[in-house]
């Protein structure tokens, strides 16, 4: 950071760190545990998850079984795992799709209709959050995933809002997975590239705030993406943006 505010001194810097303490609860939706001041000074949240493209790359009878049981919005991840019942785990239980055990038809299935695999055994559905994680063997092959549902959540990014405004600050966001962290950095990016008509360039490390593919999700509004072609690579491409695109917030 210190470098590239030789480049920009007035630029900000919005990024993000998972923390490693226990984790006891993990919300789906982090706007209700970060939205926890006065009423008069929250607005309305709304969520966008477009499940539908995560069920599409199922098999069809987990598909079905995910319909039947219900608590869609409540649905946190889905789990294949090879010689293991497929499992549905939502906020407050899991649930096993079947009686019959994961093959490699069912992998290979759900493999062929996601994105590339990236250095971080990383997936993703064009245009949408979702993120698909592979468990590998030995020598590579996939033996295991984790689809995990991504949903853009409008409205979150009040309770920070003074402090992303500020042209004079930088923010870190420290946390355990799964309570907002990436979520209130897509808000915080709409909402200065879009009401503050700020240059705002998102380093996307894992396709995670703008979503799979090449063009990105609507969630971050006018704000544009660079992608990371690894994890290593991710402070140049920070260091690429601020020298080559101008931005005022990254």
């Amino acid at each position: 950071f210190d470098l590239m505010r030789k480049y920009t001194p007035s630029m900000t810097t919005v990024t993000s760190t998972t923390a490693t303490p226990p984790l006891t609860h993990m919300s789906v939706a982090p706007s209700a545990e970060l939205l926890s001041g006065p009423a008069s000074a929250q607005t309305a949240i709304e969520t966008v998850d477009d499940l539908d493209f995560l069920l599409d790359v199922l098999p069809p009878p987990l598909r079905e079984a995910i319909i039947q049981t219900g608590d869609l919005h409540d649905l946190i991840e889905v789990i294949l795992d090879l010689g293991r019942l497929p499992e549905a785990r939502y906020v407050s239980k899991t649930v096993y799709l079947s009686d019959q055990t994961v093959g490699p038809e069912e992998l290979a299935f759900t493999v062929g209709r996601v994105g590339t695999f990236s250095h971080d055994n990383r997936a993703g559905i064009p245009r949408t959050l979702h993120r698909i994680s592979a468990i590998r063997n030995r020598t590579s092959g996939i033996i295991g995933l984790t689809c995990r549902v991504g949903r853009a959540v409008f409205g979150t990014v009040d309770i920070v809002k003074d402090l992303v405004q500020d042209p004079h600050k930088s923010i870190l966001l420290l946390g355990p997975p799964g309570v907002g962290k990436t979520t209130l950095l897509r808000e915080a990016a709409r909402v200065l590239a879009d009401a503050d008509g700020k240059r705002v360039i998102i380093v996307d490390t894992s396709n995670e705030i703008a979503g799979d593919g090449d063009i990105p999700h609507p969630a971050i509004g006018r704000a544009r993406r660079m992608q990371v072609p690894s994890p290593d690579r991710q402070h140049q491409v920070m260091i690429e943006a601020v020298e080559n695109h101008m931005p005022e917030v990254i």
